[in-house]
């Protein structure tokens, strides 16, 4: 298969990267900015399109759409009416504009459709999934997830004031950046019923999008979920805490720990990261899994229709903080 790589970013680049440590070789890229394209050909020995119609008229089997969010759906619109199965970076957009246009054309030529969920490949969220489907401590009451960092920090050599992350028109802010506490804490606890968020840009970092904010959900399992993301934190943090009937479960990105608690035993139970874990390895796992799904022996852990029930309850607590009340979901 023929492998297109919309968008040569940081993360784009990192597929690439990864496509050809799979044994991928088949892959050409495109972006806007002719300097990229020069970067990537040059690193990678591979030939860049300034021009994506003239990319998709090489007539590629794949598309991985890793450009600024807000340019997502118009680029996975192109490359599926081409016939082109998606790798699409998470979020699925910054909007509903034009989404269902692409689930019905995904849906109308069979397409595989992948959106990028790489936390759900990291040994912790991968553990605690595991102990949550063993009902390790029970019926689960309420979650307490945060996830935080410096934005300055996140691209060091590049001005963090021109990133997307930092600009509202391409589809900016840490919501839509913080989607994956969103994601994993759902595909542990199930659907949404209500969102209420407080949501704003509180520090002096020049951008135009909300740099703090803190979300509560309502779960149709009857949980509560509390979710803190922001642009601000220093050192960068990232943790879960999750309280069920009969115990506790914690994890802690910088601890490299899973933690058990048993109310039965009252002790804690330790689970260790693997020794030298290299966090690109979560990408690499993705990658894998989305290859597999071309080959046809695995399911997407969460397409385009599911990427859009995420992106729902984000554009849902948009909706909550702008308004100050509470928003009801119908999914």
């Amino acid at each position: 298969m023929l492998f297109l790589v919309v968008g040569c970013g940081s993360i784009g680049k990192r597929h690439i990267r990864n496509l050809k440590a799979l044994g991928i070789q088949d892959i050409i890229a495109h972006d806007l900015k002719r300097e990229r394209c020069q970067e990537v050909e040059q690193e990678f020995g591979l030939k860049c399109y300034a021009d994506l119609e003239e990319a998709l008229a090489g007539k590629p089997d794949v598309a991985l759409i890793c450009t600024p969010t807000s340019r997502h759906i118009p680029a996975a619109l192109s490359a599926a009416q081409w016939g082109c199965h998606l790798f699409i970076e998470k979020p699925l957009s910054h909007s509903l504009d034009s989404v269902d246009e692409l689930l019905a054309i995904v849906a109308k030529k069979g397409l595989v459709t992948l959106v990028g969920c790489n936390m759900r490949f990291h040994p912790g969220i991968v553990k605690m999934k595991e102990l949550l489907e063993k009902q390790s401590i029970g019926k689960i009451l309420s979650a307490r997830v945060q996830a935080g960092q410096y934005l300055p920090d996140w691209h060091p050599w590049e001005d963090y004031r021109q990133g997307y992350s930092a600009n509202i028109s391409l589809g900016g802010g840490v919501l839509l950046d913080g989607i994956h506490e969103i994601d994993y804490i759902t595909w542990f606890l199930g659907k949404v019923s209500q969102v209420f968020c407080f949501a704003g840009k509180l520090s002096s970092l020049e951008i135009d999008t909300e740099d703090t904010v803190e979300i509560l959900m309502w779960l149709k399992s009857g949980a509560i979920a509390e979710v803190h993301l922001d642009y601000v934190q220093h050192p960068y943090g990232r943790s879960c805490q999750l309280i069920g009937e009969k115990g506790t479960i914690l994890w802690d990105f910088n601890d490299k720990q899973v933690k058990l608690y048993s109310a039965r035993t009252k002790e804690w139970q330790v689970f260790d990261q693997p020794p030298n874990y290299d966090t690109n390895q979560m990408y690499l796992d993705e990658m894998r899994h989305f290859i597999q799904c071309l080959e046809g022996k695995a399911r997407p852990v969460q397409d385009a229709k599911q990427g859009k029930a995420l992106l729902e309850i984000v554009l849902a607590a948009k909706e909550s903080a702008a308004k100050s009340q509470v928003i009801s979901l119908n999914q």
